[in-house]
């Protein structure tokens, strides 16, 4: 019987490293600083410690003069030696590895990708480095802010929420994307939309302003009537509360090509929410406020007197439940909008109706009464919420 020959193993190549962009060379500057802290703790025999600025709202605070949520200098220390926290600061430190070798081979993968990446049972225990996702994702949020980084910065995407069709032509990765020619469906706006992924033009936008609309259903009305084209706009949603691939667009197609942006989204106290995380921020994200925020947003509607202004009938009507009015009041007290009396007036209204109105409910009026007069009258008049 012949002798079966031994199989030749073949030899792993070492992963050539990835040619770094600026961004990413300072990213991965934060990233081995980070490291080098260990060692150095190590190296004098104490305790390594990372300080992270406290996302919480007793952090927060709201600049009256950049008219924006910021971070204030609040901080928690996380320690390797101490039991409580010991898991906390590992996790820290390894979601900060994973980052580092994405930025090593060039790669970018979802925030599932690296909480799979990380996941596995600590070898000699039946512990795991991450039980769920949700863990995973705070640790990324604390390592983002640690290094002053956004998680694209980091090679890090979330699912693609959000879509755009309009008067621009953008590069997305080499590719020219026309945005009037997008079809039905339009341009999926990207998580990472960062300057080395999607560059803008001023020379190839000839629109006049953005329309932001709250919900895909009611930015495909706007599409079919084709409202981009006939008011010279660039139109865009994002499926609810917009993710920050969408926000950091709009954000840099505002400041980049000086485009307005007029928001149209549902009479209730979730689409102020909204406008108000596109306008000044989000609380638990204030560290990113800086590129995502945008002061000079305008909310165009639905508003509170809008039931009786458009004389719809009593059926579009949604009462208000006890989470509506609580949440309603606590926006009131928002600092940016407290000290507006026409926000004020708009909250106090909704509260008096005791109901709320979803952009939807102008269908009652016709098919297109949101695309060809609610919307070009109010804008014709000036007719917002700042």
């Amino acid at each position: 019987m012949a002798k079966k020959r031994p199989v030749k193993k073949k030899a792993v190549l070492p992963k050539k490293k990835a040619q770094l962009t600026p961004r990413d060379k300072r990213t991965m500057q934060s990233l081995v600083g980070l490291a080098d802290g260990v060692v150095n703790a190590a190296n004098k025999r104490r305790d390594p410690y990372v300080d992270i600025p406290s996302r919480t709202l007793s952090n927060v605070r709201y600049s009256a003069r950049k008219r924006i949520i910021e971070m204030g200098s609040g901080k928690n220390r996380r320690q390797l030696f101490d039991l409580s926290q010991a898991k906390a600061y590992m996790r820290t430190m390894l979601v900060a590895s994973g980052t580092k070798r994405l930025l090593d081979q060039g790669k970018t993968t979802s925030l599932r990708g690296l909480y799979y990446m990380l996941k596995h049972t600590i070898e000699n225990t039946k512990e795991n480095t991450f039980d769920e996702q949700g863990e995973c994702d705070t640790i990324i949020e604390d390592v983002e802010v640690l290094l002053s980084s956004i998680r694209e910065e980091l090679h890090l995407y979330a699912e693609n929420r959000g879509a755009m069709v309009g008067a621009i032509t953008l590069t997305d990765r080499g590719d020219t994307i026309d945005c009037r020619r997008m079809g039905s469906g339009g341009y999926a706006i990207p998580s990472i939309v960062e300057p080395e992924v999607i560059e803008l033009d001023r020379k190839k936008c000839d629109a006049d302003f953005i329309l932001h609309v709250e919900k895909g259903t009611v930015w495909q009305r706007f599409n079919e009537d084709r409202f981009w084209e006939k008011h010279n706009c660039i139109l865009t949603h994002g499926a609810g509360q917009p993710p920050r691939g969408v926000r950091r667009l709009l954000h840099r197609m505002h400041n980049e090509l000086k485009l307005p942006i007029y928001c149209v989204l549902d009479n209730d106290p979730w689409g102020y929410y909204i406008y108000s995380v596109l306008k000044q921020g989000s609380i638990n994200l204030a560290f990113e406020s800086q590129r995502m925020a945008i002061p000079e947003a305008k909310y165009l509607g639905l508003r509170s007197i809008d039931y009786d202004r458009c004389d719809l009938s009593e059926s579009v009507k949604i009462a208000l439940t006890d989470s509506d009015r609580k949440r309603a009041k606590q926006i009131a007290k928002y600092p940016w909008f407290e000290k507006k009396p026409k926000w004020q007036t708009e909250i106090k209204r909704m509260l008096t109706n005791d109901f709320k109105l979803e952009v939807e409910s102008l269908i009652s009026k016709d098919i297109s009464y949101v695309t060809e007069v609610y919307v070009p009258e109010r804008l014709e008049a000036q007719d917002w919420l700042d």
